[in-house]
């Protein structure tokens, strides 16, 4: 119950105390307070099952509260470290309850016992084996917590309309008319990232009448897939078009490119060729432009 509380500090320090209480925390303690309530009597299992069943339980249980936490609040270290204290205190208290109205309670000892002379062969074998899947788990599950799967790399790319939402892009203007919409990007590549973003104007279809619009280049840390999603980083680009006729915007997103000078980029045939071919991570606008 005293690595329950004191999990919530150690929880805002990175050092390999958090480490060891965090594994005890999330691996032992939920079935071992769950067992304790269980069993309260000393005869009813031994020593050795007591902490095998611990060890399974806790396997069970913190998956259990996950799931459920996955479909109400999140998983996150905010929501799961208070849910695992709260299971551990309440099944703790209750265990604490129970051993009160027994004779002969279980009393938590440092020491642990096993008469390996009185056993049957059988007996020892099975013991030994016990005893190796509790390391083994607990160094599985070890590894598996200090070296978490890296999750799916990508990078959203988007563009709103004016106020901010998917609607009311500027699809129509007049000749000059000035139109614009708000670009996106979230980075979750694991890693830093160096973005640059080009946007090519294509009229009718003809790559003999391209032109490039505008570009900039941003550097974005990496942020995790949350729940409640929230923007990173967004950019208003403004724009008018002095002939009438019927063009496509293409914005261009191309990950570590250095930046580059205007006269530098030449032509975007093939850029806009590989990102119609999605080669190249892009979003397209279509915009009709009309005398007045």
């Amino acid at each position: 119950m005293l690595i329950s509380v004191s999990m919530i500090p150690l929880a805002m320090i990175q050092n390999p105390v958090r480490v060891i209480f965090g594994l005890l925390f999330v691996l032992f303690l939920p079935g071992y307070a769950f067992v304790s309530f269980l069993f309260p009597k000393r005869s009813e299992i031994d020593s050795l099952e007591r902490m095998a069943l611990s060890l399974g339980l806790s396997i069970a249980i913190t998956p259990l509260i996950g799931l459920a936490l996955n479909y109400s609040f999140g998983v996150r270290l905010e929501t799961i470290l208070p849910s695992l204290a709260i299971f551990n205190i309440l099944f703790s208290l209750l265990a604490i309850k129970r051993r009160e109205s027994v004779s002969d309670p279980f009393i938590p000892e440092l020491k642990l016992e096993i008469d390996f002379k009185s056993m049957e062969l059988t007996e020892k074998l099975l013991t030994i084996a016990l005893i190796s899947a509790i390391f083994v788990s607990i160094l599985t599950l070890s590894y598996v917590i200090l070296n978490p799967r890296q999750g799916e790399s990508f990078t959203e790319f988007y563009i709103l309309g004016p106020k901010g939402k998917a609607a009311d892009y500027p699809t129509k203007l007049f000749v000059n008319q000035s139109g614009s919409v708000i670009i996106g990007i979230v980075n979750h590549e694991h890693r830093t990232m160096n973005y640059t973003v080009e946007i090519w104007l294509l009229k009718d279809g003809n790559f003999s009448e391209i032109s490039l619009m505008d570009s900039f280049t941003v550097t974005l840390e990496h942020v995790p897939v949350a729940q409640n999603w929230t923007p990173q980083f967004e950019k208003t680009f403004s724009f008018s078009i002095k002939d009438p006729g019927k063009y496509r915007i293409f914005f261009l997103l191309l990950k570590d490119c250095p930046p580059k000078k205007p006269e530098d980029f030449g032509s975007g045939e093939d850029k806009i060729r590989k990102a119609i071919e999605g080669e190249i991570q892009s979003l397209i606008l279509n915009v009709e432009v009309v005398e007045l």
